[in-house]
């Protein structure tokens, strides 16, 4: 099961301390869709998930809220 790391890449992006997926569902349709999962891919997405939550979080405070909202979540 991979785990997120504490810490990150010195200049770079770093991960998430925590792992907000969960490895086995993930693993699950990766596989159902005929694919192996890579080592590496949970951290992948994990990143991408934490990067969403983020991003979703400073629009609602954008707009003046504190609460997030599914539609804060939209990637244009």
């Amino acid at each position: 099961m991979a785990k997120a790391k504490k810490g990150g890449k010195a200049g770079g992006a770093s991960k998430p301390a925590e792992m907000f997926l969960v490895s086995s569902k993930v693993r699950g349709q990766i596989k159902a869709a005929g694919c192996n999962t890579a080592g590496d891919a949970l951290d992948g997405l994990n990143a991408y998930v934490a990067w969403l939550i983020d991003a979703a979080a400073k629009r609602a405070a954008a707009n003046g809220r504190k609460t997030v909202r599914a539609h804060d979540f939209l990637v244009m």
